[in-house]
């Protein structure tokens, strides 16, 4: 029965302790885990958070959980800037890693991790949970049928509106050593689903914006925003298709939008996450007195839809993801195939979105290697 520990408790972390706690009831086919270990910023944090979510015990310290010998996989939950000691330490620990993305704020540091996985021999992966939902899935199937034809141009957005408000304090997030914005802490995620669904981006240019020069402090003052909430990117992928990647953390109305649009010499395809459960898609092959795009709501033959619910329609939701990507984990470390995003494949994120930072900077289109 594999061990898990679990380095911070926050909104992520919560997502992972749900996970690890409902995996093995919806699906069979892995062993139920044993969560052994959570780490907090202290101990009496740790122990409350230990008992909310099913974890034997807490430490206050996040060594603790990475030298136990009883945890055999961490989860890896905290902000970014802490990503690379802690990734690094748990690997060269022997523990395997579940952690959530961006990978670190610098590429060298992501790099490290990458080499530090590579070192270790032990399953690496990275918190991009909206490449499982089923409707990407099938998505994914149907662009391998062609059935929209040779794909042209793919134009992906993200948007949120958790900083949208002018008024709200300065925080992690806006300082630079969180990253560069909204395209680290974010388009990483739209890009995750280019990758599977596309493959790699070979070119790009760049544009970023900040929305609110300085924010206000809590202990009075302002203080000056570090980071970009906006970009807008050109893209060239390698397989020749065209794209543009829009995304914005400060889009007031917008929650959690991931607005996917594929176009193609037969159809296009739509999605947004926003309405997670359903696509639209559109096919020249219909006769011209019924074209026009039909929303497919996903459904058992979705799989793994049916692993959650019988009856078509009802619909997943964010956690249900986190588990289907728990799920694909405990299969990488038990040496079976797995649809999961690796240390290697992040890097490669990772990889884009500095040649993205580097066309801002120098106002050029950017080769990403």
């Amino acid at each position: 029965m594999v061990g898990v520990g679990l380095i911070g408790t926050g909104f992520m972390g919560k997502c992972h302790a749900i996970a690890w706690n409902a995996v093995g009831t919806v699906f069979p086919d892995v062993e139920k885990p044993r969560l052994v270990h959570l780490g907090e910023v202290n101990d009496e944090l740790a122990r409350r958070k230990a008992g909310e979510f099913g974890f034997a015990k807490g430490s206050g310290d996040w060594r603790a959980v990475v030298n136990d010998p009883e945890v055999d996989v961490v989860s890896l939950t905290t902000p970014n800037q802490f990503h690379p000691e802690m990734a690094i330490a748990i690997l060269e620990a022997g523990k395997h890693l579940w952690c959530e993305k961006p990978m670190a704020p610098s590429f060298a540091e992501a790099e490290a991790m990458a080499e530090a996985a590579k070192k270790s021999g032990k399953a690496a992966v990275l918190g991009y949970n909206y490449i499982q939902n089923p409707a990407i899935r099938h998505i994914g199937a149907l662009l391998e049928e062609k059935i929209i034809g040779d794909v042209n141009l793919v134009r992906i957005e993200m948007d949120e509106d958790f900083m949208a408000d002018p008024d709200a304090l300065f925080f992690w997030k806006h300082e630079a050593a969180s990253g560069y914005g909204a395209l680290d802490d974010f388009a990483v995620h739209p890009l995750s689903l280019i990758e599977v669904l596309f493959g790699r981006v070979s070119r790009v240019m760049c544009d970023m914006a900040k929305p609110y020069a300085d924010r206000k402090v809590a202990s009075g003052g302002r203080r000056a925003v570090e980071t970009y909430d906006i970009a807008s990117v050109l893209m060239h992928l390698e397989n020749g298709v065209a794209g543009t990647l829009l995304v914005n953390r400060s889009a007031w109305g917008r929650k959690g939008r991931i607005a996917i649009q594929i176009f193609g010499s037969k159809g296009s395809i739509l999605y947004d996450q926003e309405r997670m459960n359903e696509f639209q898609l559109y096919l020249t092959a219909d006769r011209p007195t019924e074209q026009g795009y039909r929303t497919i709501l996903v459904a058992p033959h979705h799989k793994p839809y049916d692993s959650f619910l019988p009856a078509p329609g009802h619909g997943l939701g964010f956690n249900d993801l986190k588990m289907i990507e728990c799920r694909e984990l405990l299969m990488r470390i038990a040496g079976k195939p797995a649809r999961i995003i690796d240390f290697d494949e992040g890097l490669e994120i990772e990889r884009t979105v500095h040649a993205m930072a580097r066309s801002f900077q120098e106002q050029r289109w950017m080769d990403v290697r």
